[in-house]
């Protein structure tokens, strides 16, 4: 079992920054990715990050690239989502998830481990 919980959500101004972080315990084998995902309000969940757990590579959805960086520190088994620029279409509640495959991957799918999700609300 692998538990996830995530932490660093609240209300910012646009154009403000916020630092999200998800603890992993239970069972997080380094060969598995760990992605962010969103669900705003009235709106699909949507892919915005993931990264290897171990070898750092990374992607991102085309609406946060150049504004979000994903990141993860092994030896605290966390994952970052530095989120710079906020813009009211940020408003969502954020979910960090494992992947059961070891490459970052935007399909959902391919996520076995959800947390229970923290609110990000950006005010124009």
């Amino acid at each position: 079992q692998v538990q996830l919980v995530e932490s660093g959500g609240g209300l910012v101004q646009a154009g403000g920054s916020l630092r999200l972080a998800c603890a992993a315990s239970g069972h997080t084998p380094s060969s598995y990715a760990m992605g962010w995902f969103r669900q705003g309000p009235g709106k699909e969940s949507e892919f915005v990050a993931a990264i290897t757990w171990s070898g750092g590579r990374t992607k991102y959805a085309d609406s946060v690239k150049g504004r979000f960086t994903i990141s993860r520190d092994s030896a605290k088994n966390t994952v970052y989502l530095q989120m710079n620029t906020l813009k009211p279409e940020d408003t969502a509640v954020y979910y960090c998830a494992r992947a059961n495959v070891g490459y970052p991957t935007a399909a959902m799918a391919s996520y076995d481990y959800w947390g229970q999700g923290t609110q990000v609300t950006v005010s124009s």
